[in-house]
């Protein structure tokens, strides 16, 4: 029986980066609302956001080759990474604020300078790269990109990369050195630790059993004290479901209709991390691939210098694999619980449109260390297998839903909001840009879900966010500016210098 029956006015579930930012965001503009969070693990950050679960790359579409697609002409279609900078751009701001407010303090905890890198090999992808080098180095957003494929330039730029490659091995990269590394567990830990301050009462070990609409309107959520073994039931006039994976049952058990025809295709992950302080010394950069035909977005190849627990570490991956579980502390039965009439042939679509990403999920289960090593030496020819330990990395639950453009039982690649007509409830589904974008999308929450509130907010979101309500892109005066002082704030700038984009020698 329960001994506990509490009122909040917001309950968040899932102490993840999209609560703690969502969290941080209502308590800067409505200091007087009583904030509950819960979450089922120990700590703040363990899943999906925590630094061994996701590649740390501060998204700014500066060296992810799927943020941009070739068009049948030939020409490089950047709409996407346009969008993904912008975003990126309002989460820096936020950040910046936090650390100026000293909300939050020393920025090199979680952020950290670093290179972003485009690489390719071959011919026709060394034509692409120039191609999408000179649609993108014109745009004030990637100022400061540089193209090469001057062997002599590429062994400064990434000399790991480089060593003992014949010489007629075609390679080709742009450089561009206002990316970041991020690390988004230490983040989200720091917000938490914040919120706790600002009385936002958070319920570690509290795991949400079910959610349902009461006859007033009100959410009642149903959690299980894990640690005094109760149940205690809380209500709220909002809840927010950002329990990553976790989050697609607890959207289906609310019944509202948005929750509908979406289903979920969970795709684990694997990173092969370097021990050899030695080799791990010669990288220094983010260094993005093109993925392999039939390969989820989400699986392109990457070398990545990291900063985790203030010490440099050196990741390559992902290998991606299946596990039907939606977190990687879910159940077995997550993907099964989760076929419901209203999405079966949402998920049977899915299920034949999508083969060569199944044969390419089974391929990459069966993989060797050994084979992965192989594809590792694609980046570092003389990688050696004793350097280098395989890590299992976070679940992702690809969204899966019927669109306009794709047709019934769509694969969706991205990070997405639902939420339901009246804003009361809204759930965060999907994978990758994710954390990079988490302070536009809980931005975009807040618009859809306090609309009454909105003009009366404003003055504080601009405070936050400078560039709120605007595109950087066509303000290059007011991108400069806030390019310059994120920089200063979060200890970037005497590494960051905003050179105008050019071609390497």
């Amino acid at each position: 029986m329960s001994n506990r029956e509490e009122k909040s006015d917001v309950i968040l579930i899932g102490a993840g980066i999209m609560s703690a930012t969502l969290g941080t965001l209502l308590k800067e503009l409505v200091p007087d609302w009583k904030i509950t969070v819960f979450e089922k693990l120990g700590k703040a950050g363990e899943e999906s956001s925590n630094e061994w679960n996701n590649a740390g790359t501060g998204h700014a579409a500066l060296c992810e080759l799927n943020y941009t697609s070739e068009k049948s002409d030939g020409s490089v279609d950047i709409t996407k990474a346009i969008k993904v900078n912008e975003q990126f751009q309002v989460s820096m701001q936020f950040w910046s604020y936090l650390v100026k407010s000293q909300l939050i303090k020393n920025p090199q905890d979680f952020i950290m300078p670093l290179p972003h890198i485009s690489m390719v090999q071959g011919e026709e992808n060394a034509k692409f790269l120039k191609r999408r080098f000179e649609a993108m180095a014109d745009n004030p957003l990637f100022k400061g990109m540089e193209f090469s494929e001057d062997p002599e330039t590429l062994k400064k730029w990434i000399p790991l990369i480089m060593e003992d490659r014949s010489a007629n091995e075609r390679i080709a990269a742009t450089k561009i050195d206002t990316g970041t590394d991020v690390n988004f567990g230490a983040l989200t830990r720091m917000l938490f630790e914040h919120l706790q301050t600002q009385n936002v009462d958070v319920e570690y070990r509290h795991s949400v059993e079910g959610i349902k609409r009461t006859k007033d309107g009100l959410w009642e959520v149903k959690v299980h004290d894990l640690d005094g073994c109760k149940m205690e039931y809380h209500t709220a006039k909002f809840v927010f479901l950002g329990a990553g994976g976790g989050s697609l049952h607890l959207l289906q058990q609310s019944g509202i209709p948005e929750g509908k025809h979406i289903g979920g295709f969970p795709i684990s992950g694997l990173f092969m991390v370097c021990n050899n302080q030695e080799v791990v010394e010669q990288h220094h950069a983010k260094v993005y691939g093109k993925a392999a035909v039939g390969a989820p977005p989400m699986s392109v190849p990457h070398l990545d210098t990291r900063y985790i627990d203030n010490k440099k570490s050196l990741l390559f991956g992902p290998f991606a694999g299946f596990s039907p579980k939606f977190l990687k502390t879910g159940s077995n039965m997550d993907l099964i619980s989760s076929v419901k009439p209203h999405n079966l042939t949402t998920l049977l679509a899915a299920g034949v449109k999508e083969m060569a990403l199944t044969k390419y999920l089974i391929q990459q289960l069966m993989l060797s260390k050994e084979q992965r090593m192989e594809e590792l030496r694609e980046f570092i020819p003389n990688a050696e297998s004793e350097d280098w330990d395989i890590v299992v990395a976070g679940q992702r639950v690809q969204v899966i839903k019927d669109t306009e453009a794709g047709g019934k039982g769509t694969l969706q690649f991205g990070t997405e909001v639902v939420s339901a007509a009246d804003g009361s409830i809204a759930a965060l589904l999907g994978a990758s840009p994710g954390a990079s974008t988490a302070v536009h999308v809980m931005l975009e929450v807040i618009k859809k879900c306090f609309p009454q509130h909105l003009k009366e907010w404003e003055p504080k979101i601009k405070e936050m966010i400078p560039s709120y309500g605007m595109s950087l892109m066509q303000n290059p005066d007011l991108l400069e500016e806030v390019h310059t002082s994120t920089a200063q704030t979060l200890g970037l700038a005497e590494k960051v210098t905003l050179e105008p984009a050019g071609q390497g020698v």
